[in-house]
């Protein structure tokens, strides 16, 4: 296929994943999400999955979001807290599977967010990975496979 096909192809699978479709074995973002978009990637990127951060002992919950934007195809994600306090580590990251293209990665003491991080929409065959970290808390998730 070729690079201009391909660029097509992915950001239709993007786009429709961004309106609700389900390509992945990963739920998009629902009303349950803990907190919501702080825009840090910029104008014209758009949800397409959100994953939780907590477990029943933290009391500092976030939720890392991915985003897309389908003019720069790029891909951008980022880890926010529910309600910005004292500064805290916090981790973002964003890579390909089954193969790594070279994660994008921001940690660090933070009182709102890591992030934003970017990485080009992914080849033919390869998904998104993403995972973000707040205090002790971790969580992982994967998906928009193209």
């Amino acid at each position: 296929m070729t690079t201009t096909r391909r660029k097509a192809a992915t950001a239709s699978v993007l786009a429709v994943l961004a309106l609700g479709g389900t390509l992945a074995a990963t739920s998009p973002a629902s009303a349950a999400t803990p907190t919501h978009y702080n825009g840090a990637c910029g104008a014209g990127y758009d949800v397409i999955r959100a994953t939780p951060i907590r477990s029943s002992q933290s009391t500092i919950p976030a939720t890392t979001f991915v985003t897309y934007n389908s003019t720069a195809g790029k891909v951008c994600a980022v880890t926010v807290r529910t309600t910005p306090g004292a500064r805290v580590f916090m981790e973002v990251t964003l890579d390909t599977w089954p193969y790594s293209s070279g994660e994008a990665k921001e940690f660090g003491s933070f009182t709102s967010y890591a992030g934003p991080v970017y990485k080009d929409v992914p080849d033919d065959g390869q998904c998104l990975t993403w995972s973000g970290s707040i205090d002790i808390y971790y969580n992982s998730d994967n998906g928009n496979c193209t």
